[in-house]
């Protein structure tokens, strides 16, 4: 929930680790692509579709690789 008192709009970028595994990392609907605003006290869902390309389980340079983090960074770019 966003509890400041201003409206804010701002963007996020994603990140993937292990990073040599991010190349089968795939969005198919993410937030971090548009804009988003938030009003004061606003909660909204922030929607993220992926899949692992099935072709991460035969590269041998993924061998002992068991977990994959998606993280992100919401950024402000406005406020209005």
């Amino acid at each position: 929930m966003k509890t400041e008192v201003q409206n804010i709009t701002g963007v996020s970028t994603y990140n993937v680790t292990p990073m040599k595994a991010a190349v089968y990392f795939n969005k198919i609907q993410f937030f971090c692509i548009e804009e988003q605003r938030l009003l004061p006290g606003e909660q909204i869902d922030m929607p993220v579709f992926f899949y692992i390309d099935p072709e991460f389980e035969t590269d041998a340079r993924m061998d002992g690789i068991n977990n994959l983090i998606l993280s992100y960074t919401f950024f402000k770019v406005s406020e209005g």
